[in-house]
């Protein structure tokens, strides 16, 4: 499988399944993802929302963008060029950053179908845990790792490791270097025209700006 391919199948991959996979132990962090994913399935499988793509996918957008911490992956992808920011901007950003991801990765869990996952391990320290899965295809299996963080009682997503490769740092890689070899509004406005990209053709590639 390709990069691209695989990138594709990120955001919220989990929520593309059926519960019928594997489940290591029951806990509340694997309590919540299942709570999302749910969610996520009802409105997937929902008759009456098929008629209404746009309404399924504001429904779609509601229940992800509660399960991630944008905060926290806006912050580690701009890294070191968050603080340099002002509050202004820091709000901005997330918003973009937002988009970015729900218009990249929304048509994907309207699409695919017909997958397992395997809840394979968790590990837990302090506020953070990571959980471990594996996709199960018909063409093979990916190994999906969720890196998470407590926030106000509840376990969010800030981070993904998909076959060894954070979708955070290719992120941070790429806004560290169009900031220092160009600047931070370059940034901004290749944000936008990436955006605008992917809500106008469904093939483009929102991991490469």
């Amino acid at each position: 499988m390709n990069r691209k391919n695989i990138w594709a199948y990120v955001l919220f991959a989990v929520s593309l399944f059926w519960v019928s996979g594997q489940v290591f132990a029951q806990s509340q962090i694997t309590d919540d993802l299942k709570g999302t994913i749910d969610q996520v399935l009802k409105i997937v499988s929902d008759k009456g929302l098929q008629d209404n793509p746009a309404l399924r996918r504001e429904k779609l957008r509601q229940v992800i963008g509660l399960r991630f911490n944008y905060k926290q992956m806006v912050m580690r992808s701009l890294a070191k060029n968050y603080k340099a920011r002002s509050d202004k901007e820091r709000e901005e950003f997330t918003m973009l950053f937002k988009k970015l991801l729900e218009n990249s990765y929304a048509s994907k869990i309207e699409n695919y179908q017909d997958e397992t996952i395997n809840y394979v391990s968790e590990q837990v320290k302090g506020k953070y845990a990571l959980v471990k899965t594996q996709i199960v295809r018909k063409d093979g299996t990916i190994d999906v790792d969720y890196k998470m963080i407590k926030d106000n009682g509840q376990w969010l997503v800030y981070d993904f490791v998909i076959e060894g490769v954070s979708l955070i740092r290719n992120y941070k890689s790429q806004f560290t270097k169009i900031i220092s070899t160009e600047s931070y509004a370059a940034l901004v406005s290749k944000l936008n025209k990436k955006i605008h990209d992917l809500e106008t053709t469904k093939e483009a590639d929102a991991e490469n700006l």
